[in-house]
């Protein structure tokens, strides 16, 4: 059942993303609030061409806002809201910022018929085996590497997460 808090907090999220696009010419319609204890713990929105940088995009600005503010990197109890349907980078950043729900406005189908922005050959290409994908994936020095997972899993002080 969709609340008048829920239709607040993506009227917000929405409001962002038109702000961002239309207004400041910064980014796509992407825009996003992460919620907390029923209040809004921190905003994002996307500012790929603002500050040229393919990963500015409004959820992740948000989950970092939210981290911050919450001085944790793991955000177990948040909600997030956002104007589109996450792309994958999105998606597993809210899975590894610990986000227990996330609700969404318009879908890829909607980005890349109003904005002309596809995922789809990112999702094509992660169900790919790693030799088959069309950016080269090579292993190296994976001993050296593996030198120093030991001494990080020995290490006393380490957080885990």
């Amino acid at each position: 059942m969709m609340t008048d808090d829920h239709q607040a907090f993506m009227a917000r999220a929405i409001a962002l993303s038109e702000h961002t696009s239309l207004v400041e010419s910064a980014g796509g319609a992407f825009g996003c609030v992460i919620v907390q204890d029923g209040k809004i713990l921190a905003e994002g929105a996307n500012r790929v061409v603002a500050e040229n940088d393919p990963t500015w995009h409004a959820e992740m600005a948000a989950i970092r806002n939210a981290c911050k503010a919450e001085g944790n990197f793991k955000l177990r109890d948040a909600t997030l809201y956002t104007s589109a349907e996450p792309c994958p980078m999105c998606m597993a950043a809210a899975y590894w910022a610990g986000i227990k729900a996330i609700y969404y406005a318009s879908t890829n189908e909607d980005a890349l018929r109003y904005g002309n922005f596809d995922d789809s050959m990112i999702y094509a290409e992660m169900k790919k085996p790693v030799d088959a994908r069309s950016i080269p994936i090579r292993q190296i020095m994976r001993a050296e590497a593996i030198e120093v997972w030991k001494k990080y899993h020995d290490k006393a002080d380490r957080v885990p997460y």
